[in-house]
Parts: C-alpha cells; structure tokens; sequence
C-alpha cells in the first residue's frame, strides 16, 4: 500500500481493520493516534513498548529518513517470513520425535505403568498415585524447562543475561555459529539501511548493533568510540574486532575502499543470512536424530530390563 502511494495513516488504519494482524491490532491505533499528535512513525513506535524489536524500529527508522520507508517494510516481511519457514519446517520434522518423547515420558519405567494396571484392575486406586506423581513431576520438569528457553530468548531481557546466555549458545555446535551469522545478517542490514538514510557512520554501527540482537556485538562495537575519535576507520576495527569472520571484514574493507559500501552491505546481509538459516537447519536436523536416538537407546534399556527382571523373579519363585 505504501508503494502504491497510500498515505502511512490510511495504511495503518486499514492494517488495524485487517484480522490477519491478529493480536497486533491492539497496537496499531496507539500507534496512529501518536502520529495524529504530530509524532513520526519511528518515534511512535518508540512510544508503544514491547511490541517491535529493536532491529525493526531501526529499520523503519532508516526507511523513514532515507523515503525508502517501502523497501524496509519489504526487508522485514522477507526476513520474517524466512524465520517462519524456519520454524514451521523445524516444528514438522520434530514433531514425530516430540510426540515420542511424550509416549515415552508416559509409559516408561514399565514397572509404574503395571502397577496402575493393577490399581485400576483391583480398584485399589492408592496403587495409581506413585504412577500420578511420577508423571506429574516428568511432564512438569519438561515444560518448566520449555517455559524457561522461552522467557529467557526473549528480546526484553536485560543485556548482561543475554550475553551470558550467548556466550552458552555459542559453544553449542552448529547453533552457535548460525547465531552469529543472523546478527551479522541483521548488523549488515542496518548498516545499509542507516548509511543511506544519512546516518552518521558512527552512529550507524552503534544503533545497527543494538539492531543485531548480539550482545556481544553489543559490547565490543561500544569501545570503538574513543578510536574512531582518534581516526580510526570502522574497516580498521572490524579487522580488529574477533566477532567478525574474515569473509566479513574482508567484504567489508573492499567496500569501503572502493566506494560501494552499501553493495557490499547487501551482499553480506544475503550471505549471512543464508549462513545462519542453513545453521540453524542444520542444528534442528541434528537435534531431532540425537533426541530420536536417545529415546530409542532408552527404551531398549527399560524394555530389557523389565524383562531381566520378570525372569529373574519367576527363577526366584521356583
């Protein structure tokens, strides 16, 4: 709509009259009321908290001072729509080896599971509660920990716990180094978007790494004031700085040189992003087998030595 020279207000009205925005609705008419009130887009968006991340405010901030307000609403709809694929894929291939692990939680050990039987069979129902409890606290443990991942990813957590946990992630293998790659992905897009819109370039690298969603980043970026004051070039201290790979900043340095930054910052936007979701493919493939192969090697244990154990007492009866 904006494309098609629709005003953003319209636009933004008729999105909050639209049911595929879903819960997001809610938002929307704060947001135009702030603009009605002589607020920028950017600015209001600012105003209504815990809605858009960090990196999407940058970049409809960048949009909004460079008029390319439409290209940064499209980059946002690709980038989203490829993390929802991700996801939708990732659940689907998990989905066998999720449903597996719940039969597995509910009926192993065996013994429990005979002993219900035999509770229910003989209406002695004091026999099923040890089999209750056991589940109660297996299925708790699970989704406790599941709620937790879940609170603790998310964007609103302070910066220090982030960074704790990012430098947990990046041992992980495969996941770490996709991680990685998707902020430099978001980092490059920023960068691009801010440099255009006439962002100073020290600026630029300041809010595109708050942009990036890497504390790490964060924190390495924010000691470049004093250099960069002392005439030290951003292709310089990215060569300096360990978070960026080689391909990065020997991308990044040819781009400066040569006057085509912000191609270059496309360009590695593009790698990086598909980097990181081949990473992270990658990681989810290897999650669901070793999650697979470990219920599989747990139920031959348990299915064994149920066995062992009913001869055992049937030699013992004899």
């Amino acid at each position: 709509m904006i494309t098609a020279g629709v005003p953003l207000i319209q636009t933004l009205e008729v999105a909050a009259r639209n049911r595929a925005t879903g819960s997001m609705r809610k938002f929307i008419p704060m947001i135009v009321e702030h603009m009605h009130n002589g607020l920028t887009l950017s600015d209001s968006l600012q105003r209504v908290h815990g809605w858009l991340p960090e990196f999407d405010v940058a970049l409809i901030s960048a949009g909004e001072h460079s008029g390319r307000l439409d290209n940064s609403f499209k980059q946002l709809a690709d980038f989203y729509s490829v993390r929802a694929k991700i996801i939708r894929d990732s659940i689907g291939r998990s989905f066998i080896t999720i449903a597996t692990l719940h039969v597995f939680l509910l009926v192993f050990p065996i013994g429990r599971l005979q002993e219900l039987a035999i509770g229910i069979r003989d209406k002695n129902y004091s026999e099923c509660l040890p089999f209750i409890l056991e589940k109660i606290m297996a299925f708790g443990i699970l989704y406790a920990f599941v709620f937790f991942l879940i609170f603790s990813f998310q964007g609103n957590r302070a910066g220090r716990w982030r960074g704790v946990l990012e430098s947990i992630l990046h041992m992980v293998p495969f996941l770490g180094a996709a991680r990685r790659n998707l902020a430099l992905s978001r980092l490059a897009a920023g960068l691009e978007a801010l440099i255009n819109a006439g962002v100073p370039i020290d600026k630029s690298w300041e809010y595109a790494a708050a942009a990036s969603g890497s504390a790490r980043l964060v924190d390495s970026i924010s000691q470049w004031g004093s250099e960069m004051e002392h005439g030290a070039t951003p292709a310089d201290l990215v060569n300096r700085t360990r978070y960026f790979p080689e391909t990065f900043a020997n991308m990044y340095t040819t781009g400066e040189m040569s006057g085509k930054l912000d191609e270059t910052l496309l360009r590695l936007q593009a790698f990086h992003q598909e980097e990181g979701n081949r990473g992270i493919d990658t990681f989810t493939r290897f999650l669901t087998i070793a999650l697979y192969v470990t219920i599989a090697v747990l139920v031959g244990y348990f299915v064994i030595s149920f066995w062992v154990q009913y001869y055992n007492n049937l030699l013992n009866s004899v």
